[in-house]
């Protein structure tokens, strides 16, 4: 007894299939026979009828007979590898040689049934067209899940873009609010102040501006965020000519967006210290370094040629910006030190990052 159930019935719902066979009894004989497994055909008798029918219609499977008399299943299967939306294929022949099957499979066919008299072949025609409505939408249902995710990832990115850029551009009203106050304020300690106020949250601000420009908001271009970070940095306190030159060398990396705004903000303090104190008298040079060390080990390093700095290992003090330096030090799982110099002052911290295509 067959396992498909009776037409109608919700285990098996209607199917309509195109029966392409130029023999006009074999069209009539699956009519009947399929009909009653309730699959419902519409026969063909050639290819070019098939074909036309495909287009003025709505078919769930074809069913292709291999020998067409003027043509072959072959030829329908290579119209049908061209059309949009195509319904699947289940190739039909009486020939019991492989090659055919292998042929017509490669060929873009999703099943092969044998030719035979009897109900035998009925059923196992039926199920294979079954199958194969089943194998279509399955694909189709994973295509449109994909799609969906696509979609939503899609929207997802502009709109964490788009916070990324209101973000940004927020900030930099802040600062420049902050770097407005500064001009007013008439104590040199309270400008001061306002002005290492500035400098922090362009960092930050810079950081957001990195983000929505990137095509991957998982990680930045720390480089790039530095370079942008030196230049405001070198811009916002600019007061004449014993302003020192930033000079910056970064080897291309990308970091998670937490640490490269640690970073960003150890960069900040470590500039703006060598710009307030390095050169008191004269005009000269900071270099911020950015290089990677062995494995996934990395170092950031300002240094300068200046007066230099009393003393030695981790900085030390009560200052606010010592305060943060340390924080967000111990947030990349280091320790900020000053090593021995000549002359000047050099100050490295390391951190992890990971090789080029990962995200730290």
């Amino acid at each position: 007894m067959s396992d498909l159930a009776a037409p109608g019935t919700a285990a098996t719902p209607a199917v309509r299939v195109l029966y392409i066979d130029d023999d006009p009894v074999a069209g009539r004989l699956a009519q009947r026979a399929l009909g009653r497994l309730g699959i419902d055909v519409v026969h063909a008798p050639d290819a070019t009828a098939g074909l036309a029918l495909l287009t003025q219609g709505s078919y769930d499977a074809v069913i292709l007979d291999h020998d067409l008399g003027t043509s072959s299943g072959m030829d329908v299967l290579a119209a049908l590898s061209g059309m949009e939306h195509a319904p699947p294929a289940v190739y039909v022949t009486a020939s019991t040689e492989l090659s055919i099957a292998v042929d017509a499979l490669k060929a873009g066919a999703v099943d092969y049934v044998v030719k035979t008299v009897g109900s035998e072949f009925d059923v196992l025609l039926a199920a294979a067209v079954r199958a194969s409505v089943e194998k279509a939408r399955l694909r189709r249902a994973k295509e449109q899940a994909d799609e969906a995710v696509r979609e939503a990832r899609d929207r997802a990115e502009a709109m964490l873009a788009e916070v990324n850029h209101r973000v940004a551009n927020s900030l930099a009203l802040v600062g420049s609010l902050v770097r407005m106050q500064s001009h007013d304020a008439s104590d040199p300690a309270v400008r001061e102040a306002l002005s290492e106020v500035q400098a922090r949250i362009t960092a930050v601000a810079n950081l957001h501006r990195s983000l929505y420009t990137s095509a991957d908001v998982r990680q930045v271009d720390l480089d790039a965020y530095l370079g942008t970070l030196v230049h405001d940095l070198a811009r916002s306190m600019a007061d004449g000519s014993t302003v020192p030159h930033i000079r910056l060398a970064a080897e291309p990396m990308q970091v998670s967006p937490d640490k490269a705004v640690a970073i960003g903000v150890i960069a900040t303090e470590l500039v703006t210290n060598a710009i307030k104190y390095a050169y008191p008298a004269e005009k000269g040079e900071i270099r911020v370094n950015l290089v990677r060390l062995a494995g996934q080990r990395t170092e950031l390093s300002v240094e300068d040629d200046g007066i230099g700095w009393r003393g030695a290992g981790p900085i030390k003090g009560t200052g606010l910006g010592a305060k943060i330096v340390t924080a967000l030090s111990r947030s990349l799982d280091s320790e900020l030190v000053y090593e021995a110099m000549p002359r000047g002052t050099r100050a490295v911290i390391a951190f992890d990052a990971p090789d080029p295509g990962g995200v730290g």
